[in-house]
């Protein structure tokens, strides 16, 4: 696990880019550094011992301008999100501070021990909507005893998007005029990712928890949610699973 900086013409890139997403209010939008690595099923311990070895050096620093929470898939992604505040923050090396503490030659010896536990790892940014997000009780990332994330990525060509728009903010106006119980976050895809979509991420206790939520919302949304969703399958063009754990024991976040 190691974000990389992002430097020169790239990051004028990200600045074109995001002019749009700026120049919305910050209260509608909240961006997010993604680290991923795509380990190594065999090499998952080990993986998870060095991100606790990191922490630790983490804690014991003080270290308190970085923070992640980790989301371990079923597939063996360790997934690192890191809210940051706007685009200049990714002009930053985010363990910096850590390094001044300990010494890059420390730093480097902690992130050197990843390189065998992965084939893949890799940066992107994903923009928390707040406007199309359904969460009656206010935003919230990591609701109380609700560690399982079950994660729809509905991936749509730049020929639908305005389709797909409409379409979460129809899907947004039923669920809140049924007031269901099923809340979800929507993200946006953003720099550093192939393709457009959205990330529609649902919080539970546990799988049986929200397959049960799930069905009552089906029942509860009726033909009006069926319609809506055989609509949204004719708009987008592939849509994936993702199932895992939110895991505090490898997340990371400064003393308060």
């Amino acid at each position: 696990m190691r974000t990389t900086k992002i430097t020169g013409f790239l990051f004028f890139l990200l600045l074109i880019s995001f002019m749009g997403i700026q120049a919305q209010e910050e209260k509608d939008m909240q961006m997010f550094l993604v680290h991923e690595d795509r380990t190594k099923p065999a090499m998952a311990k080990k993986h998870e011992t060095i991100d606790k070895e990191l922490i630790g050096a983490m804690k014991k620093n003080e270290i308190s301008d970085f923070s992640w929470i980790t989301l371990v898939t079923e597939d063996f992604r360790y997934i690192y999100i890191s809210p940051i505040e706007n685009m200049a923050a990714l002009d930053k090396d985010p363990f910096a501070s850590l390094s001044q503490k300990i010494g890059q030659r420390e730093t480097n010896r902690i992130f050197d021990k990843y390189k065998d536990t992965y084939d893949e790892h890799g940066d992107y940014i994903l923009i928390l909507d707040k406007k199309l997000s359904y969460q009656p009780g206010g935003i919230n990332t990591t609701p109380v005893g609700k560690n399982y994330r079950h994660i729809t990525m509905y991936h749509y060509t730049p020929a639908n998007a305005s389709k797909a728009e409409d379409l979460a903010k129809r899907f947004l106006a039923l669920y809140t005029k049924k007031n269901s119980q099923l809340d979800y976050r929507l993200y946006r895809s953003g720099f550093g990712i192939m393709g457009s979509f959205f990330w529609v991420v649902t919080a539970a206790e546990s799988p049986e928890d929200f397959e049960r939520m799930r069905e009552d919302n089906r029942q509860l949304l009726g033909q009006e949610g069926e319609s809506l969703f055989d609509q949204l399958s004719q708009t987008v063009s592939r849509i994936e699973i993702i199932r895992g754990y939110i895991r505090p024991d490898l997340g990371y976040q400064p003393r308060n």
